[in-house]
């Protein structure tokens, strides 16, 4: 989406901030003992209170109205009654929701109370990364000149980069140009960042895999090459300066 007038920022911007609060509150609600299917409701009665819609749910009939990734689960975890959240656990959730019309994403990853695993040097590294890429991104950086960023920097820090999940552009639907906004340099791709089009950015940063596949249940991926990953995104606004991020008051950086 590109933004032409005031209607369309205000529109953005506003499901951006639902989107951001709704993952915000989420991380706050989950304790163990729970299961994701009760943190996914909740997710579900705050989109509902503010008059949004599921954005999966919406555009693919996904069977949750968020995804829940929990440990090895990589993207796209579906909540269960079944899966219990437990003390240590690595989180992953991904909001993305429509309301008027609009479309907005964002996503982090968290460890649950004590980090018995320590998972924190993988969460720490993927949200450095993404806040360094966002800073750099401005009308006229090539798209993959980021992901060279992304890549390289994962790499300095010990990490791989998921090579098939990738952020993407947003705003009249979830997922529209540019896609495919990949986490490492594809040297084919010359495209370059527009003033004011509205884009996810997000990171997969990895302890082992670099690609992820889907679980039996068609929609869960996990890595390859096992492990775990973390993923945080923000939804953005590229001028010809530091980008607007619509999503910051999900306080994933905090």
């Amino acid at each position: 989406m590109i933004i032409s007038s005031n209607i369309e920022l205000e529109g953005i911007t506003k499901i951006s901030e639902v989107v951001g609060i709704t993952l915000k509150k989420m991380r706050e609600y989950a304790k163990p003992g729970i299961s994701t299917k009760d943190l996914d409701n909740y997710g579900m009665q705050i989109l509902n209170d503010f008059g949004a819609r599921s954005a999966p749910m919406l555009a693919y009939n996904f069977p949750g109205y968020t995804c829940i990734s929990i440990n090895n689960e990589i993207a796209h975890g579906v909540p269960s009654d079944k899966k219990i959240l437990k003390e240590g656990d690595l989180i992953n959730i991904d909001v993305s929701a429509e309301l008027n019309g609009y479309w907005s994403d964002n996503g982090g990853s968290f460890v649950l109370g004590q980090d018995f695993h320590n998972y924190s040097p993988l969460i720490n590294a993927s949200k450095v990364i993404l806040h360094n890429a966002i800073s750099k991104i401005k009308s006229g950086v090539r798209i993959s000149e980021i992901g060279k960023l992304i890549n390289n920097e994962a790499k300095k820090s010990g990490f791989k980069v998921i090579k098939n999940l990738t952020g993407h552009g947003v705003g009249r639907s979830l997922h529209e140009e540019p896609e495919e906004i990949a986490n490492f340099k594809d040297h084919l791709d010359l495209r370059k960042f527009q003033k004011n089009s509205v884009v996810a950015i997000e990171t997969f940063i990895a302890t082992h895999s670099s690609y992820a596949n889907p679980e039996k249940d068609g929609w869960t991926l996990t890595g390859d090459k096992g492990g775990c990953a973390a993923q945080h995104e923000h939804t953005i606004i590229v001028t010809d300066d530091k980008p607007k991020i619509l999503t910051l008051c999900n306080a994933i950086w905090e």
